[in-house]
């Protein structure tokens, strides 16, 4: 019996199988491009590998390929049966995750990395802003995710993946110094981390270097395929650097060619969400509307996703709404999240709907009435999911409901009291 590169046994004899297990591996953990190839040739090789089933359906899940996702958990449960317990386990957590069950599947995850600690597959999904505890609901889930990982420094504390998703989790709750000496060690070992790339983008942010995040960005980005999975969604932090040092050509350049409905490349999570928020933002630093680009990302997020259930996105579909003059659009989403709530089934209580009414009361103009429900909500936002950049939309669309009710010193009040972050902030009016 081998093992794969974390030393942990698989059941297989084939180094043709291991090899492009290993590499396939790699991929999913890398956001690398041939996840999917890789992990196929595995198979080839050793048709019976459970996890490389398991693998290959957590590749095509994060492409949202939801039903080639299916039919490969549906083999990793099959051929599990006759795997080892460590590979059992290994299949099960990572089957959970993909079977909507994001609770079971953090249990099993726990359990899991208690007996074995390297297992990064099982470990990842965990991991990052929209992970099993990035989307669980929790107020703290930003500490959690740090105390989630720390046990296992001593166990990978020299694995670029675990260097760079560490990383990301010291960003997320101002640890910024720390997080950058750990994502440069991550960069060095594998230039080629794509979510390494990310998570450079978004230390940069927070230490207000926008400059220095789009020259790293701009020397990274060009040798990375299309159609890897972070693709738009690192164009998308290209767009919004450009916006805020000014480049305002390049930022709509981008945002066309990479980030919006029909010129993205990725998955529709990012496209339905990074394209009203850079929309959005731009309006907030002086932009005009632009009505046709906001009737597509309205169109595009309705036939994505046409009922609520993940709060980050149902937050940038109301968004899209508000943004469309979609009065009955945004009706319904209202609706459909008020019995989300009412039935118990929100993770994150009322937080989307008074985000949602909040956002609608700017959308009509009336400022106090957004600084009435969005200054209270404000530090619920991190319930949604979704990093501190992400979240900013939020607390941008504050800051210029206060300036535009005649009320600039309580937006620069809050600029200048925020904790351990000092990320720019493009809204027109504050000086």
């Amino acid at each position: 019996m081998l093992a794969d590169r974390y030393g942990l046994p698989i059941s297989t004899d084939s180094p043709t199988a291991r090899d492009a297990y290993i590499a396939g591996v790699d991929c999913v953990l890398s956001a690398a491009h041939g996840a999917e190839a890789h992990l196929a040739r595995a198979l080839m090789a050793q048709p019976d590998l459970a996890v490389a089933h398991a693998g290959l359906a957590r590749a095509h899940f994060l492409m949202a390929n939801v039903g080639e996702a299916r039919a490969s958990i549906a083999k990793a449960r099959e051929h599990a049966a006759t795997a080892t317990p460590r590979e059992q386990a290994h299949v099960d957590a990572l089957c959970l995750a993909m079977e909507g069950k994001p609770v079971e599947a953090l249990v099993a995850t726990r359990a899991h990395l208690t007996a074995y600690p390297r297992d990064a597959m099982v470990a990842a999904p965990a991991t990052g802003v929209f992970g099993l505890i990035g989307f669980s609901g929790r107020r703290d889930r930003e500490p959690e995710q740090v105390e989630f990982l720390e046990p296992l420094r001593r166990h990978l504390e020299d694995d670029w993946w675990y260097q760079s998703v560490l990383a990301f989790a010291l960003e997320e709750v101002g640890r910024l110094d720390e997080a950058l000496v750990l994502i440069e060690r991550s960069m060095a070992t594998n230039a080629k981390n794509a979510h390494g790339a990310h998570i450079k983008a978004h230390v940069l942010y927070e230490m207000g270097d926008d400059r220095a995040g789009l020259a790293y960005l701009d020397s990274w980005l060009p040798s990375y395929p299309r159609e890897g999975l972070m693709h738009c969604h690192i164009s998308w932090h290209v767009a919004m650097f450009a916006l805020t040092l000014g480049q305002t050509e390049r930022a709509w350049q981008v945002y066309e060619k990479a980030v919006r409905p029909g010129g993205a490349w990725g998955p529709a999570l990012n496209v339905a969400t990074d394209s009203p928020a850079f929309l959005w933002r731009a309006e907030l630093a002086g932009h005009p509307r632009r009505e046709s680009e906001w009737r597509d990302i309205r169109d595009y997020a309705q036939k994505s996703f046409p009922r609520a259930g993940i709060a980050f996105i149902d937050v940038h579909r109301a968004l899209a709404c508000v943004a469309a003059g979609d009065a009955d659009g945004l009706a319904a989403i209202a609706a459909d999240l008020k019995q989300r709530v009412e039935s118990g089934r929100s993770v994150t209580g009322d937080v989307v709907p008074r985000l949602a009414a909040g956002l609608e009361a700017y959308g009509r103009g009336d400022w106090k009435a957004a600084i009435a429900t969005l200054e209270p909500v404000l530090v619920e936002t991190v319930r949604i999911g979704g990093s501190r950049a992400q979240r900013d939309l939020i607390e941008n669309t504050l800051l210029a409901a206060y300036i535009k009710d005649g009320r600039p010193a309580t937006a620069r009040f809050l600029v200048e009291h925020r904790v351990d972050r000092r990320p720019s902030t493009p809204v027109a009016g504050l000086t």
